[in-house]
């Protein structure tokens, strides 16, 4: 198995519940793993596997370019795009929040989500997929 690892990718932006974060705005942390299919980087060239420069930037584009009440809404959203790339077979996210409004101390509170991509339908005994 090949993994794709991205971690602590930082982003400024507007999510959360409370009025106070949706203006001020705050730091969040992204982290990924992206298994690949086995036939990916099997050439040393780029466009034979997923470019994490493209992703790390469409990635910043849907945690900055969308205001979301959870960071586990913000997770499925990033983790929807991430099953959707070429020769992705599952992935995983975690969005970390630095300074959440918490009563006590701590590091940073997050969430992660996880998923298989669907394999793609296929026919069986002449039998035509899809409608």
């Amino acid at each position: 198995m090949k993994r794709l690892t991205v971690k602590e990718m930082k982003v400024f932006a507007y999510h959360g519940v409370l009025d106070e974060e949706k203006e001020s705005g705050q730091e969040f942390l992204i982290d990924m793993e992206i298994d690949l299919d086995e036939a990916s980087s099997r050439e040393d060239e780029l466009a034979a596997t997923v470019d994490y420069a493209e992703v790390t930037e469409a990635v910043a584009a849907i945690a900055t370019g969308e205001r979301f009440n959870l960071i586990e809404t913000l997770a499925e959203a990033v983790l929807r795009y991430l099953l959707d790339l070429e020769g992705v077979r599952s992935a995983s996210v975690t969005v970390k929040k630095p300074q959440a409004p918490l009563a006590v101390e701590a590091a940073w509170v997050g969430v992660t989500v996880s998923r298989s991509a669907d394999p793609p339908e296929t026919a069986t005994d002449g039998e035509d997929v899809g409608g």
